[in-house]
């Protein structure tokens, strides 16, 4: 049963508000005026989180009963009442954090609304915590972990550039919070206003962002990560396929063509395939972006993943993995910082590791990735292996 205090200074109002809030199956709690009012929340330590407050009152008025309960527990939804025709306390009410108001004489559909408004927001509100507390439990988990892999990795060249990391982790985690605040807004707003489109605009906001999160932490871990090739028998187009099919549908969501090249004469290799498949994933999620950064809308868009089996006269022969989109392109300027921490072209939506994370992949099996592009006509990213991986 929700606990609910009234505050006004006309005893009738209380006892007809008492009557039929107890028979909507509240439990009620009556002051008479501001000071009891505050005594009684005071005392009940957090028990009640729903408060209607007369704006008129002798001694301590209701703007000021607002303001020492938020002051007191900033999550209690207050619903103030005001006299016809003043609008400037309603206003200056909302400025105050209350949930809603509603103008004498009340009407119980309208209070019964601002009610149920001022619970989903308590419900909300109580849901976007869990949510943070267990974000925030992950990325201390999350943490843990990278501390424990920079520890292993103290002597690699990584962490020689441990400030320009920090740096940038700490400029992209700024973003981050600038969108949570923005969500958190909305739904305040859209809450206080009754604008479920709002709400629901806000709350996508900060699941968009909670994502960010994780997809950076992920990021992090994969960079930070020590992690041996494990070579195994496999199909090098199976592996093109397989992460192709992945893809297929963000790039359908967006009107890009996914399409493949295989080279029918590339049979089995002994190849790392996790790490490969990560590189592939990688380079097709970014050509597919390149696409939608593309300011010429009159092309039609592809991707295409290409597969060859090349001579070399030093390694013998070699498997070609090659993604190409017709895209935005890249000046020499950009080219020249892609495989540098933190850069992203993708205005805020990438954490800039991405590349790391796939030329770190490809070193440590002992590959080598290449890079071509021209603005407005689009990018290759070519990336080369041994077909026989040498095993650990």
């Amino acid at each position: 049963m929700t606990k609910l205090l009234i505050i006004d200074d006309e005893r009738a109002i209380l006892e007809v508000l008492d009557i039929f809030l107890t028979s909507e199956g509240y439990e009620v709690i009556t002051a008479e005026n501001g000071k009891e009012g505050l005594e009684i929340f005071e005392k009940e330590g957090g028990g009640i989180n729903l408060v209607i407050t007369d704006i008129k009152m002798p001694e301590i008025e209701g703007l000021e009963v607002l303001r020492r309960i938020k002051a007191i527990d900033k999550d209690t939804e207050v619903i103030v009442v005001t006299g016809h025709g003043d609008m400037d306390s309603a206003i200056e009410s909302l400025k105050y954090g209350a949930s809603d108001f509603i103008n004498k004489p009340v009407r119980f559909e309208a209070l019964l609304l601002a009610l149920e408004r001022a619970k989903q927001k308590i419900a909300m509100s109580s849901q976007l915590k869990d949510y943070t507390k267990n974000l925030e439990q992950k990325i201390e988990e999350r943490t843990l972990e990278l501390r424990q892999a920079q520890e292993e990795l103290m002597e690699s060249e990584r962490l020689a550039t441990i400030g320009e990391t920090v740096a940038g982790l700490a400029h992209y985690i700024k973003n981050i919070l600038t969108g949570l605040r923005g969500g958190m807004y909305m739904v305040d707003v859209g809450m206080a206003k009754g604008k479920a489109r709002m709400q629901q605009d806000g709350w996508g906001m900060v699941r968009r962002n909670i994502e960010k999160v994780s997809d950076l932490v992920l990021d992090l871990l994969k960079y930070s990560k020590e992690r041996l090739p494990e070579p195994t028998v496999c199909s090098p187009n199976k592996i093109v396929l397989e992460g192709v099919e992945l893809m297929r549908e963000k790039a359908g969501q967006h009107g890009v063509k996914l399409s493949t090249d295989l080279d029918p004469n590339l049979k089995e290799a002994l190849l790392d395939q996790d790490g490969i498949n990560d590189v592939l994933l990688n380079l097709i999620s970014n050509a597919i972006d390149a696409c939608l950064y593309d300011i010429d809308t009159s092309k039609v868009w592809e991707v295409k993943v290409k597969t060859r089996l090349e001579s070399d006269a030093g390694s013998g022969e070699v498997i070609l993995f090659q993604v190409i989109d017709n895209g935005a392109g890249m000046t020499d300027e950009v080219k020249a910082k892609l495989f540098t921490r933190f850069f992203s072209t993708k205005a805020g939506r990438g954490t800039g590791l991405g590349l790391l994370i796939t030329q770190k992949i490809v070193d440590e099996q002992g590959g080598e990735v290449s890079v071509e592009s021209e603005v407005g006509q689009g990018t290759t990213f070519s990336v080369r292996f041994n077909r026989y991986m040498q095993k650990s």
